[in-house]
C-alpha cells in the first residue's frame, strides 16, 4: 500500500508533501478479523500527548526499550508526541536512555490506549533544529506540559518532567518508525503490522 499524506515533521514546509509507503499484514486473518486501518491509528496518535501519556485515563501508557553496553534491554516511562508520521520524545543526556541512544539509536516505543496497543520499531535520533524544538515544545505545552525551548534553543526546560527524564535542560529525539504493529482492543478487534 502507498499512501501521500500532506502532513509534515515538525517545523517542516507545510506545503511540501511527504509519500509514506507502508506494507500492511494482517495478523488476524486466522480469526477472520479485518486488516486494522493505519488512519485509525494515526487519529488517535495525532491527538496530543495527553492521548499518549496517560493523561487520558488509567489505560493509556508510553514506555521507551533501548538497549544498555551489555545487551540487555531497558525500558521506561515517557510522554511521546506524534506529529506527522513521527515520534518525539525527551530525554536528559546524562540518563541511561539518553546514553543508550546515543550509543545505539535503535529503539522500541510501546504506547497503549483504551482502543488500541502499539509497538513501533525504528531509529531515535537528537533533534538539533531550533525550529523543530520550539514547535514542540508548544505542543507539549498544549498537552499540560509546560515545556519551554531553553538558552541553547535545542532543548527543553520546565518545572517539572517524568523522574525518568533527569534533571533540565531535556534533550528532545525524533523516533522514525521502521515497522508497526497494533492489536486493537475496540471492536471490531484486530492485528495489523505496518513496515514502512
Amino acid at each position: 500500500m502507498v499512501r501521500v499524506r500532506t502532513g509534515q515533521p515538525a517545523g517542516s514546509d507545510p506545503a511540501r508533501k511527504v509519500r509514506i509507503h507502508m506494507e500492511a499484514k494482517n495478523l488476524a486473518e486466522l480469526y477472520g478479523l479485518p486488516l486494522v486501518d493505519w488512519q485509525r491509528v494515526e487519529a488517535l496518535l495525532s491527538g496530543g500527548p495527553e492521548r499518549l501519556a496517560g493523561a487520558g485515563g488509567a489505560d493509556n501508557r508510553s514506555w521507551l526499550a533501548t538497549t544498555n553496553p551489555d545487551g540487555s534491554p531497558h525500558l521506561t516511562g515517557l510522554g511521546p508526541l506524534y506529529v506527522s508520521g513521527l515520534f518525539y520524545f525527551t530525554t536528559g543526556g546524562a540518563t541511561r536512555k539518553g546514553r543508550n541512544l546515543a550509543r545505539d539509536p535503535r529503539c522500541a516505543l510501546g504506547i497503549s490506549t483504551d482502543e488500541f496497543d502499539l509497538a513501533v520499531d525504528g531509529d531515535a535520533v537528537l533533534v538539533e533544529d531550533p525550529d523543530v524544538v520550539a514547535d514542540l515544545a508548544v505542543r507539549w505545552a498544549a498537552g499540560g506540559w509546560p515545556a519551554a525551548v531553553d538558552a541553547t534553543g535545542i532543548a527543553l526546560t520546565a518545572e517539572y518532567s517524568a523522574p525518568s527524564a533527569g534533571p533540565p535542560p531535556w534533550q528532545v529525539y525524533r523516533l522514525t518508525p521502521r515497522q508497526a504493529t497494533v492489536v486493537l482492543s475496540a471492536s471490531p478487534g484486530g492485528a495489523t503490522r505496518w513496515r514502512f
